[in-house]
Order: structure tokens, then sequence, then C-alpha cells
């Protein structure tokens, strides 16, 4: 056997060997993070709800402070459309109010175009811990298709970081 041969085995193997744990890998990723801030669910409601502001918090907003942006409807209601075309980092797609329940929630749906086409949902929980302290859960769930979903536990954990890092940048401009 030829040295490529075996290197074209090996690599057969390799293929085979990730499309096998993929099949068995789960499809759909749900991520949760959170943090307490020093405010009320009033203020944090009406700052979270003007999908605007994600430009001052979201590490992904930020990502691309030159992307092109559209707006379709008002700022803060039920519809209102936020749409992006970025560099490579950012991407494109649109994110959309779906659902507002005044002071407790904020449920969003995200539409990617590219880097590659996917759905996303993410919502913002509000909790109040005391009159002026604020537990935001936020929420972020999509799936991935085969042969994708192999890296759903990476895709995880890089979005667990990225959020826990949105809802610092978050705490500390309405702290302020």
């Amino acid at each position: 056997m030829t040295i490529l041969t075996t290197i074209l085995y090996v690599f057969a193997a390799l293929v085979a060997l990730v499309l096998l744990v993929a099949l068995l890998k789960k499809k759909t990723y749900d991520v949760t993070c959170e943090v307490v801030i020093n405010t009320s669910k009033q203020n944090v409601f009406g700052y979270l709800k003007q999908l605007k502001n994600q430009d001052n918090f979201n590490i992904w907003v930020m990502a691309d402070p030159t992307a092109k942006k559209e707006f379709k409807g008002e700022d803060g209601t039920t519809g209102f459309v936020y749409a992006w075309n970025g560099n490579k980092k950012a991407g494109e797609g649109e994110q959309e109010i779906k659902k507002l329940i005044e002071n407790e929630l904020i449920a969003t749906e995200i539409r990617f175009i590219r880097p590659f086409k996917a759905v996303a949902y993410a919502d913002y929980k509000l909790e109040s811990v005391s009159e002026n302290q604020t537990k935001v859960i936020w929420n972020n769930k999509s799936t991935m298709k085969y042969p994708m979903n192999v890296m759903i536990s990476m895709i995880e954990k890089m979005l667990a970081k990225d959020m826990n890092t949105s809802l610092l940048n978050l705490k500390n401009i309405l702290e302020k």
C-alpha cells in the first residue's frame, strides 16, 4: 500500500467517524445566561425592548460598527425588525420582536442569512430581585442540521461566553 492510499483511508475513516458522531449528537442547542442589574424591572425592560440599544451592549452587533442597518416598524413594539448586513464576522440577518409582556418578557426571532441560513429564538425574561434589582435571564435556542450539529458543544460554549460578556455590558450601562 502506498503512503497516498494510507492517507486516503485514514482521511475517509476520520470523515466517517465525524459523520457517525453527528448522527448520535443532539440537533438543538439551548443556552441560558443571567445577570442581576441594580435597577428596576421597568428601566431594564424599557432599555431592552428597544432593539437599537443592542448597538451599545451586544458584542455580536458591535462586531461591525459600520454594518448597514435597516429598521422596519416602531422600535420597542411587536413586529419591529432590526436588519443588518455587515462584515464576515457580523454576517447578515434580521431580528424581529415577536412578543412583549410589559416588564416581564421580550421574545425575538433571529433570521440569519449569512454566513449560513438559520433561525434562532432569543428571549429576555425579567425577574424582580428587589425594588431596585432585576435579574435578566437571556435564552438563545436553535437547531443545527446534520452534520453541522457535530459542533453544538462548541457553539454552546461560544454563545454562553458572548452572552455573558453582553450581559455584563448591559449591566454596566444600566447601572451608570
